[in-house]
């Protein structure tokens, strides 16, 4: 006994064995379960699950059945799994916050975006939606090929006709081994539209594709931030999105504010964010929530979030689009079985496989029709043959003595076939009537004329494009509805986006607190010296307007912060207010940090190589680094120098490398200095000093100046004058300068050092919002060592002082229109 049991005993490497069955069950997870087929964008449960409910007759049409049955019958027959899995994967094909199109009309309780799970299979009822008939259409008609099930009793399709290109169109998700799919969803007019287009021109390049396919469509609609990441996600295959919930801003009669959600992004559950969101005020993560509660209902969703008065929506709502559910990102990869072998396909390959597949299913189908009408066509010719020769065949049928006999006696006589013969023999006595006679004729000369054009389909490509063109256009015409999810510009990286919006030169304003915005250069108007302005915008009591400059819609922003990092962004991306509208906070459109504040903001029309920016930090430390180093910038912000502990970022100015630099400190001190005393240093270095301090001491402002040019000063207190350039002498970097204004309780410090040619405009804004615009050539040309003559009146209230100065250069129109330059 011990003997034979030793003689079964087979020795194997274990590495082998372990190498080779852990290869077997990944091919296996990998083709049977986890991957979709690129032709019809199922599993294989999702196969069976439609094929079993096709084959128990559980169709659109017909009454709803309990989904027990539907998943015995999947589970018994094709599917040797647990019943839990096929049931869920049907509860998910009915659920229309999952699917964008629906393969399976659900009746009962079949879960919710909330997370609450289906009703037991034994309580929901189920059938076949309309669409996924559609999937299974002309089956029967050897249109694809079966495959043994996992017992060999059965057939199973190895893949299903599938009318609509299901893939893209329903997407799906997957972990295999080593591999993972995730393809969303889209709308089925725009695919339909895409497949149509590669019908009709092969060569059509993935940017002309996403003219008829723009982009994802979830079922839960939300918004889409930016094209970039579906462009890559098209091209190549991978490529993420960033999805954010449908959110409105209602204002109450009270004056608070009222965040209004009402779409969500794709697979987020409701329950779970308005509890995160919960969790966050009570942690003191968030702060300005005071009441928080879901309205949601048979007419949508709804979630409100109550703002407290003295908080502002727009910042609240963006920080819960960083710290919950509220915009997610959807990792797009297009990985999909084709022949079997699983391939990251981009946009234009998936819609070519779709379509190479239904040449198949149609040539498959018009053969079938020929094979059919010509066996029929035999059939009739037959009987032609007998209703010609009505007399001798009831003559020879009569006088045989067995079926067989009259069977041999027709084939032999009248040269027929034994299918023909048998027709004969079987055909009733009715249809030797003179009416069935013809019926017989009239359907013999049909079925010639349709083997003509199943043969014609046969034997031209194009025939068989034109069918799958009007089968899919009666498709569209029958389930297309309206895109759900919006694909909106989301802020830094649409730039193919730019050619929809006008060239126009613009003011941007950015006030002490973040708040900025853009307007049109005609909002202002020049004024003479020492008049009370105009009322620029609306301001807090404690804010002010700190940065006012003119750019173009197309030119790119860089705005440098206090810590010395740079974000960027698009003229056009900041957001257009009124004259007196104090605009939206900056946090809303660059990823800012606490405590951290924009110190300036330089435009740029084209990354030049031999441009440089010039940095100045308070503590007196000047940098220079080549333009082209800040080409590209991600959302969250780079480094643009490092800053030494206690120091901040004053002022960058863009350079072409031949420029004078001078320094201003708040104390009437100036240095002058050629900007290559500075030498061209890397994006994050720290700099080299620029401007050596006194005590109590430091850097207001840092300007270019170019031969001729003028030196403008201007006090806290409204004073300025205008000093030729001749009068500060060039020194080298890192001295202490010389005075340039006289310091005294009546002008206060230096706020603004600027160099002027004299035929600019001047732009002064106060603490207070109110903005006075001058020639600077009305003021006073005076020398280095003077207090300057009072420019603009202030309020007598110790709260209002000169903010912000920039220069205004007339550009003359026939609007006489203003235009603004930093």
């Amino acid at each position: 006994m011990a003997e034979n049991q030793r003689s079964n005993i087979k020795e194997v490497n274990i590495s082998q064995e372990m190498r080779s069955s852990f290869l077997d069950y990944a091919m296996s997870v990998i083709v049977s379960r986890a991957l979709p087929d690129v032709r019809d964008g199922l599993k294989p449960v999702h196969r069976r699950i439609l094929y079993a409910m096709n084959d128990l007759g559980m169709t659109s049409d017909k009454p709803y059945k309990k989904s027990a049955r539907i998943v015995g019958e999947v589970i018994g027959k094709y599917h040797p799994h647990g019943d839990a899995a096929v049931y869920d994967t049907m509860v998910r094909m009915a659920q229309d916050f999952n699917y964008r199109y629906m393969l399976v009309d659900g009746h009962g309780n079949f879960g919710s975006v909330d997370g609450d799970a289906a009703a037991a299979m034994r309580y929901t009822e189920a059938r076949m939606s309309k669409i996924s008939m559609e999937l299974l259409r002309d089956i029967n008609k050897d249109t694809i090929d079966y495959q043994d099930n996992y017992d060999g009793s059965e057939k199973e399709p190895v893949v299903l006709p599938s009318r609509f290109p299901n893939l893209l169109v329903n997407g799906s998700s997957g972990i295999a081994v080593g591999m993972a799919t995730n393809i969303p969803p889209h709308q089925l007019g725009e695919v339909i539209d895409g497949v149509l287009a590669i019908s009709k021109n092969p060569e059509l390049t993935i940017d002309e594709l996403m003219e008829y396919i723009p982009g994802p469509d979830f079922p839960t609609a939300g918004l889409i931030l930016g094209r970039s990441g579906i462009r890559k996600a098209y091209q190549t295959g991978r490529g993420s999105v960033t999805i954010r919930a449908k959110v409105e801003i209602e204002e109450k009669s009270n004056g608070k504010q009222v965040i209004i959600v009402k779409e969500l992004p794709y697979q987020v559950n409701k329950a779970k964010l308005i509890e995160k969101i919960a969790e966050l005020v009570r942690d003191k993560k968030i702060d300005g929530i005071t009441d928080l509660r879901d309205e949601s209902d048979r007419n949508g969703m709804r979630i409100v979030i109550e703002v407290r008065k003295d908080a502002n929506a727009n910042v609240l709502l963006n920080n819960l689009y960083k710290q919950t559910a509220l915009q997610t990102s959807f990792g797009i990869n297009l990985l999909a079985l084709v022949d079997g072998q699983p391939k990251v396909l981009n946009l234009k390959q998936c819609l070519q496989h779709y379509l190479d597949h239904q040449k198949v299913v149609i040539r498959r189908r018009t053969e079938f029709e020929l094979r059919k009408a010509e066996a029929r066509a035999h059939i009739l010719e037959g009987l032609r043959v007998a209703l010609d020769h009505l007399d001798e065949v009831i003559s020879l049928i009569r006088n045989s003595q067995t079926t067989e006999i009259a069977k041999e006696g027709l084939m032999t006589k009248f040269s027929l076939s034994e299918k023909q013969a048998q027709a004969i023999l079987d055909m009733r006595l009715q249809r030797l009537t003179g009416l069935e006679r013809e019926k017989i004729e009239e359907e013999y000369q049909s079925l010639v004329k349709l083997i003509a054009e199943l043969k014609a389909i046969l034997a031209d490509e194009e025939k068989v494009l034109q069918i799958i063109r009007e089968e899919l256009t009666e498709i569209k015409e029958r389930f297309n509805d309206e895109r759900r999810t919006e694909i909106v510009l989301s802020g830094l990286e649409n730039i193919e986006d730019e050619d929809l919006i006008p060239q126009e030169n613009i003011v941007i304003t950015l006030t002490h607190n973040g708040y900025i915005k853009r307007q049109p250069v005609s909002t202002y108007r020049s004024q003479k010296r020492g008049g009370r302005g105009i009322q620029g915008m609306g301001t807090n009591e404690d804010d002010f307007v700190e940065h006012l400059l003119t750019t173009s819609t197309h030119d790119t922003l860089l705005f440098f912060t206090n810590k010395g990092k740079v974000y960027r962004a698009k003229g056009y991306e900041i957001p257009e207010y009124g004259r007196t509208a104090k605009g939206i906070p900056i946090i809303n459109l660059l990823e800012v940090e606490k405590g951290e504040w924009v110190n300036a903001i330089i435009p740029v029309q084209e990354f030049k190589e031999d441009w440089y920016l010039f940095f100045t930090t308070k503590h007196g430390i000047s940098k220079r680094s080549p333009l082209s180093s800040f080409a590209n910038i991600r959302n969250n912000g780079l480094i643009a120098l490092s800053l030494k502990e206690g120091d901040e970022l004053i002022s960058v100015k863009l350079t072409d490398g031949t420029k004078h630099i001078v320094i201003g400190t708040k104390n009437g001190m100036l240095i002058r200095f050629p900007e290559t005393d500075v030498r061209s240093m890397g994006r994050t270095a720290t700099g080299v000093k620029g401007i050596t301090l006194g005590k109590d001491d430091e850097v207001i402002g840092m300007e270019l100046v170019t031969e001729g040019s003028e030196i403008l000063i201007v006090t806290r207190n409204g004073y300025g004058k205008r000093t030729h350039e001749k009068e500060y002498r060039v020194q080298s970097r890192g001295g202490k300068g010389i005075k340039t204004c006289n310091i005294t309780e009546k002008n206060g410090p230096l706020v603004a050092v600027k160099t002027v040619n004299g035929d600019e405009d001047l732009m002064i804004i106060t603490a207070s919002g109110v903005i006075i615009r001058m020639a600077v050539s009305d003021i006073s040309q005076t020398g280095r060592n003077t207090q300057g003559v009072k420019l603009i009146r202030l309020e007598a209230n110790e709260n209002e002082y000169v903010s912000t100065v920039a220069k205004v250069e007339r550009e003359e129109s026939e609007q006489n229109e203003d235009n603004i330059v930093q």
